[in-house]
């Protein structure tokens, strides 16, 4: 608990998937994290029994921001319309539309899929994705701490 407000403190924002080392890789490239240790990948080739589990990624200053945890089925989200709603996404900002087509190009690298493409807005650019597990997020132009609220 918060000593000074009283209440809870937001620890991490857990993703479930699939194949959660892959996932965990994704946004670890991404987002420039790192993993908690004892939960980096093993040598190429060797098993991977902490990745069929849970991992947990960090900032720079050690405090954990994302986890991952395996799961035998998840029905990918078929936002923004269909019969599976999208039940949380991460929003993700940039300061320049410069920065958000940069990051456009990466995030589709890492494999990322682009679900919709509102980057020519002059209010809001931004454009939603899916993760490699089907989990939509935004990346948007606005100051991280007080710009729009995004998607």
């Amino acid at each position: 608990m918060n000593a000074r407000s009283g209440f809870p403190t937001l620890r991490q924002v857990v993703l479930d998937g699939t194949d959660a080392r892959r996932l965990a890789e994704f946004y670890r490239q991404l987002l420039g994290l790192s993993y908690r240790p004892g939960d980096e990948p093993p040598p190429a080739g060797s098993p991977d029994p902490v990745g069929q589990d849970w991992l947990v990624l960090r900032d720079a200053d050690g405090r954990p921001q994302l986890a991952f945890q395996q799961v035998a089925t998840l029905p990918e989200p078929t936002w923004p319309e269909g019969p599976r709603p999208q039940m949380l996404h991460l929003d993700l900002t940039v300061p320049s539309t410069a920065d958000l087509d940069r990051q456009h190009d990466r995030a589709l690298g890492l494999g990322a899929r682009l679900l919709h493409d509102r980057s020519a807005d002059p209010e809001e650019p931004l454009r939603v994705y899916a993760d490699p597990a089907g989990h939509p997020f935004c990346i948007f132009v606005a100051d991280p701490m007080t710009g729009p609220a995004g998607g």
